[in-house]
């Protein structure tokens, strides 16, 4: 699943097509980094669900679901760095 920021990108790289194209390692890396985040996301929402299960009242529960929207928000954001390095040509 893309992030809205990766729609936008892409919406907005059809309408006005500028830089260089990709080439197959940028999108291989990309492919990887994709993964990788994807991953790590899935894994902090398991924790997640596990930590709201043992939740012991309403304000724990709200705590642990802004921690765990929190962390996802981060490793988007953390993801999305990663690739726009990759776009720009430097490492991941």
């Amino acid at each position: 699943m893309k992030s809205a920021y990766e729609l936008a990108m892409e919406r907005l790289e059809k309408e006005n097509p500028s830089g260089p194209k990709l080439g197959d390692e940028q999108k291989k890396e990309l492919a990887e980094i994709d993964n990788r985040y994807q991953a790590k996301i899935a894994e902090r929402r398991i924790l997640a669900e596990n930590e709201r299960k043992q939740a012991a009242s309403h304000s724990e529960l709200e705590e642990i679901e802004a921690r765990a929207r929190e962390d996802v928000r981060r490793l988007e954001a953390e993801r999305d760095e990663k690739k726009d390095a990759v776009r720009q040509g430097g490492p991941a």
